[in-house]
Parts: C-alpha cells; sequence; structure tokens
C-alpha cells in the first residue's frame, strides 16, 4: 500500500477524515453509552461515573494513544476485579471512594509499564490462562447480573458468591417481578439475535433497499434502549416500580469533583492486590485489543502498545481522581469503529465529545432505563465470553491446555481472578517440567541471535515457554525487517501453545514486512 493511502495522524487527519471519523464516533457512542452506564452499575461504582471514564478516554487518551483506532472507555472485563475491590472496603459510597485511590496509583503503575516499554508483557501470560480468565469473568458477569435481569430484590442475591448465585436461581423464580422481567428477556434476545438478523438484513440491502441497511446498521444496544425507555414509561415504572428497578444516573455536574480517597493503604494487602489486579489485568486485555484491532486495520498500520499504555495510564489516573472506572481499549467498541469507516483516532475523541453532551442534557432520559435492561447488555457480554465454543477451542488446542483452563476458570470462581491466574500459570509450568523440561530453562531464556553474512539466524535454545517469552521477545523486535531469518528450533524440546502462537504471528508479519523466514527442525 502506497503511503500516500494511509490517513495523516494529528489535526492534518482530523481535517482530512472528519467526515468518516465523526460517522464512526456516533456509533461507537451508541454502543458505549448504556454499556458504560451498566459496567459502572455492576461494580458498585455510581452509573454516571460510567460516562465519566469513556469520556476520559476520548477527550484525553485520544492524544496520548499509540493505536489508531482503539476506542477507549470501561470494560465489562474488569468488573469482577472493581465490584471486588469496592466490597473489600466496605462497599457503598466509602468503598467507592477508596477503590479510586487505587484506580490511581493503577493507573500511574501503567504509566511507568508503558515508559519502560512493558508492553510485552502480554506475552508473559499462557494463553489457555488468559482464555480461562476471560471465560471465568463472563460467567460471574453471568451469575451477578441474572437477578438483576429478573429484578429480584437485592437482599435476596446480596453477598453471595458466583457459584452461590447460580445455584439460587430457584430462589429468584419465588420474587422475581414478571413485567421487569420480561424486559430484561427481550433486551437480552434482542443482544443475541440481532447481529444474525442485522446481517439478513445487510445482505437483502445489497438489493437497493436503502432502509434496511439503516436498520441493518443499528446497534443491538441502542435497539435495547428504544425498547426498554418506552415500556419503563408504558409500564409507569418511575411511580410504581421500587427504587432499584430503575437506572439513577443523577446530574454529572453535581457528581464530578476530586472524589478519591487514599484511606485504603490502611488495608495495604488489599491496597496491593487490586492494584496490580487492575493495572496487570487491564494492561493485558487492553493490549489484547490494540493487537487485535491492528490485524483489521485496513490500512495495516501498526500501533505502539507501550505508547498506548501510557495512554491509558493518564487517563487512568485522572478517572481515578474524579470518580471513574478503569478504563482499556475495548474491543467491542474498537471492532464496531473500525467497521463503521474510522480512519484516524478522531473517532475516539468524537465518541467521547458525544457522551459529554449526553451526560449533561439527557440525564433525566437515562433514568429512565430499567436495569433489567443494562443486565441484558451485559449477560449477552458474559454469554461471549465464556461460550462453549471457547471450551471446545481449548480442547482442540489440546487436553493439556484444556486442563490450564479449566483450572484457571474453576480456581477464579471457587476463590478469585489473582489465584485463578496464578493457578493457570502453576499448571502450565509443572506440565512443561512434566514434559521434559529442566527446572532453569523455565526461568531462562537460551533463546540467541547472530548475523551471519546478511542472514540472521535465530536460535530458540533448549526449551520455548511462555515464561521466558518476554526475553525472547525482545530478540524478535531487535530482527531488522526485510531480512533471510533463519529460525533454528533443531535443538529445542519443547515450544509451548503460547509461544507457537507468538511465534507464528510474529513469522506472518515478518514475512509481510517483505522479509523470509527459514525454520529449521529437528
Amino acid at each position: 500500500m502506497r503511503q500516500s493511502n494511509i490517513p495523516q495522524d494529528g489535526f492534518l487527519g482530523f481535517r482530512q477524515n472528519l467526515s468518516a471519523d465523526l460517522s464512526a464516533g456516533f456509533v461507537a457512542f451508541l454502543l458505549a453509552l448504556p454499556l458504560s452506564l451498566g459496567i459502572a452499575k455492576a461494580s458498585g461504582f455510581p452509573a454516571s461515573m460510567g460516562l465519566v471514564t469513556a469520556i476520559i478516554g476520548g477527550l484525553v487518551a485520544t492524544f496520548f494513544a499509540g493505536s489508531r483506532l482503539t476506542i477507549k472507555g470501561p470494560a465489562a472485563g474488569l468488573i469482577v476485579i472493581i465490584a471486588g475491590c469496592v466490597a473489600a472496603f466496605g462497599g457503598g459510597e466509602m468503598g467507592w471512594r477508596l477503590t479510586l485511590g487505587v484506580l490511581v496509583v493503577a493507573g500511574l503503575l501503567q504509566i511507568g509499564f508503558g515508559l519502560l516499554k512493558w508492553g510485552r508483557m502480554i506475552n508473559f501470560f499462557p494463553l489457555a490462562t488468559v482464555h480461562g480468565m476471560l471465560a471465568a469473568i463472563g460467567l460471574i458477569i453471568i451469575a451477578k447480573q441474572l437477578p438483576v435481569l429478573l429484578n429480584v430484590p437485592p437482599e435476596v442475591y446480596a453477598g453471595k458468591d458466583p457459584i452461590s448465585l447460580l445455584v439460587s436461581l430457584p430462589a429468584y423464580l419465588k420474587t422475581f417481578d414478571p413485567t421487569i422481567a420480561l424486559i430484561g428477556a427481550v433486551s437480552l434476545g434482542l443482544m443475541l439475535l440481532w447481529p444474525v438478523v442485522a446481517k439478513e438484513f445487510e445482505r437483502k440491502s445489497r438489493t437497493g433497499s436503502r432502509l434496511l441497511a439503516i436498520v441493518a446498521g443499528l446497534p443491538a444496544p441502542l435497539l435495547v434502549l428504544l425498547l426498554a425507555i418506552p415500556a419503563s414509561l408504558y409500564f409507569g415504572l418511575t411511580s410504581t416500580a421500587p427504587d432499584y428497578t430503575l437506572l439513577k444516573a443523577g446530574k454529572l455536574l453535581d457528581q464530578i469533583g476530586l472524589n478519591v480517597s487514599f484511606g485504603g493503604t490502611s488495608m495495604l494487602a488489599v491496597f496491593i492486590k487490586y492494584t496490580l489486579l487492575i493495572a496487570v489485568v487491564g494492561s493485558v486485555e487492553s493490549l489484547l485489543t490494540v493487537k487485535a484491532i491492528d490485524a483489521v486495520d485496513p490500512h495495516k498500520r501498526k500501533s505502539d502498545p507501550n505508547k498506548d499504555l501510557v495512554a491509558i495510564g493518564i487517563a487512568n489516573t485522572l478517572a481515578g481522581l474524579l470518580g471513574g472506572l478503569p478504563m482499556i481499549s475495548e474491543v467491542a467498541r474498537s471492532s464496531a469503529n473500525v467497521a463503521s469507516g474510522a480512519q484516524t483516532r478522531w473517532a475516539n475523541f468524537f465518541h467521547g465529545l458525544f457522551l459529554l453532551i449526553a451526560a449533561l442534557l439527557a440525564y433525566s432520559v437515562l433514568e429512565l432505563i430499567p436495569n433489567a435492561a443494562l443486565a441484558a447488555m451485559l449477560i449477552a457480554v458474559g454469554i461471549k465470553l465464556s461460550h462453549p465454543r471457547v471450551f471446545v477451542e481449548a480442547y482442540q488446542v489440546g487436553k493439556s491446555q484444556l486442563l490450564v483452563f479449566l483450572v484457571t476458570v474453576t480456581v477464579t470462581l471457587t476463590h478469585d481472578l489473582l489465584f485463578g491466574i496464578m493457578a493457570g500459570m502453576l499448571v502450565e509450568a509443572g506440565l512443561h517440567l512434566l514434559n521434559g523440561a529442566p527446572l532453569k530453562t523455565l526461568f531462562k531464556s537460551g533463546a540467541t541471535i547472530k548475523d551471519n553474512k546478511g542472514e540472521i539466524h535465530l536460535g530458540l535454545g533448549e526449551v520455548a515457554c511462555f515464561s521466558t517469552f518476554v526475553k525472547l521477545s525482545k530478540v524478535l523486535e531487535s530482527i531488522p525487517m526485510g531480512r533471510r531469518l533463519v529460525i533454528n528450533a533443531s535443538q529445542t524440546k519443547l515450544i509451548d501453545h503460547s509461544v507457537r502462537k507468538n511465534l507464528n504471528d510474529f513469522i506472518d508479519e515478518y514475512e509481510a514486512g517483505g522479509g523470509q523466514v527459514i525454520i529449521k527442525r529437528a
């Protein structure tokens, strides 16, 4: 692709791509509005603080970001961590304010990660552990949002762990609200089925129907709001429903301010635990998104993951001070952004600008949204994260990877996310030892590189596994593009799944850049 075809960055790109980025930013805004509210509420934060996060993600992070097409905002994948932190600090307003102190420090850590060029940290975690973590988060979201979908009184399910929440489903059926449950069920049906229907509409629109093309382009969360808000008015929920039925957003200007408290440092172990979880898990999720969106960028631009970590860290520090949730480069909104024709980082800016306008002018409309509708959106996210095909894919990779995956899921559900990740990594390391990997090779990479008359020779060493891939990734980054590269795996006894996948990605990228790769096997 010629350089002249690549959109300019900065203010020149703003002028050149205003129409495309404005339109894509509006679509991202339509997705972000209800999801940001729902994620905040599920996390134990004031609902409007989800909008604060997305607004900062658009209006601030845009100017520091290392990725051009990602949308920054609160993520469903962090609900479990944030809700756990709020609860650990006593819940309610105080739990929220103390959690903000954790977020500020986590944001500063993320800035440090980026400055130290730790964007490659994503390679330290076995893929089966990452996928297991996400699947467990999906199951926890479903468990926590099912009673909200049914409008069950909060005292029925308050304080229960995920397993107990799922086991208690029969009890919910004794106390649920049929009217609100109907709104929730229809909303969930829309979230799950609309993508299929929209594809059919899009196919039929190719015959020339402009109306079908417009309808096919409507995002499912917007349709949920178009259903739920009128239903709220029709059933008179503002005057007849219990106070936990409708969203409480409030006026943003009344809530914004320096809301943070660092009093949580008195519980130092809790403070450190959740600081590390937010910083590390949020960074990993964000980096996964950056990598995924680079793959679908029509202009094949390569993001700077370290710069993006700095942007996320700056925005998270500011969000923590003002009361918002932690943000990441969020994959669903970013994918919609690309699909809607975004060209530059300005689409993310416009998405934040539209959210700011909505938060300032439409808060009274937002308070007509039933919490059941927001729960439906989150359950749809949970189903996507923990879909049976995720388990099947883990099995197809191999029985050992399925074991790591299932251990991560199980320990996360029965204990917490930190223990789940650690358990998955320990099982992966144990399997390597059982397969003959010497203990020292789990901690020290044997990778070597040399330039042999213009031909680059890369030796993988005795073992190439997840725990040493960070070192190997540094070596890979040092290899000049466009050369003949020989990867010597003839003396390598074990290459684990994570390294194999990352090496394949590197080879594809290297060859796309004009290089040639030869692999020497035993």
